[in-house]
């Protein structure tokens, strides 16, 4: 793998723009992906907040869909932030009745399981493969992990609800968070995908 990986970010909706910059900080070469045949020229997928049911049809609509899913299942390296992690998720709960994923993780993801966007808050979560200094986890209308395979180690959890709730985990190569790294300044998540990427 080069020293300056080129990794897609999905670019059919969301925080696109945020992500190149993240990834381009942590030594990535970003492009946006928009067509079937750019999905062949990356080393690696960012898959933006956003909305994941739009995501989903968007997806579908531009034929995104069969390629990103046998690229995932050969073994891409993906990161994906809020919707994102719903798109990576193999199994969804409170997802619009003919919403698809395109899977890579073995988790049951919920959709909107912090609330409304006027429940969006901020945290400081302790992820110790990014170092000692806590990271500002920004939560917009956010997912949380459910239920994980034998496979998916969690990298963080939030306590809320009674219970605590996975927001970031990693499978081999893919790596998801209910929150978004990318608008806070802070690329220590991007540089720990961008050198899994270069390591895969």
């Amino acid at each position: 793998m080069t020293a300056s990986p080129t990794i897609g970010v999905l670019a059919v909706q969301g925080d696109v723009r945020e992500h190149v910059r993240a990834l381009e900080s942590a030594g990535a070469t970003a492009v946006p992906v928009r067509r079937p045949r750019e999905v062949e020229t990356i080393d690696g997928l960012v898959i933006p907040g956003g909305e994941s049911t739009t995501m989903d049809k968007l997806v579908r609509i531009f034929e995104l869909r069969d390629p990103l899913v046998a690229r995932l299942r050969e073994g891409l390296p993906a990161y994906g932030s809020c919707a994102g992690m719903i798109m990576l998720a193999d199994r969804i709960l409170d997802g619009h009745h003919d919403q698809q994923t395109l899977g890579g993780l073995d988790i049951t993801v919920r959709r909107n399981a912090f609330g409304r966007q006027v429940d969006s808050f901020e945290e400081d979560l302790r992820i110790r493969e990014i170092g000692p200094e806590p990271v500002r986890a920004v939560f917009i209308r956010a997912p949380w992990v459910e239920d994980v395979g034998p496979d998916v180690q969690v990298l963080a959890s939030v306590h809320v609800a009674g219970g605590d709730h996975p927001v970031a985990v990693r499978e081999g190569n893919v790596l998801a968070t209910s929150f978004h790294p990318e608008v806070t300044g802070d690329h220590r998540f991007h540089q720990l995908f961008v050198d899994l990427v270069r390591t895969s």
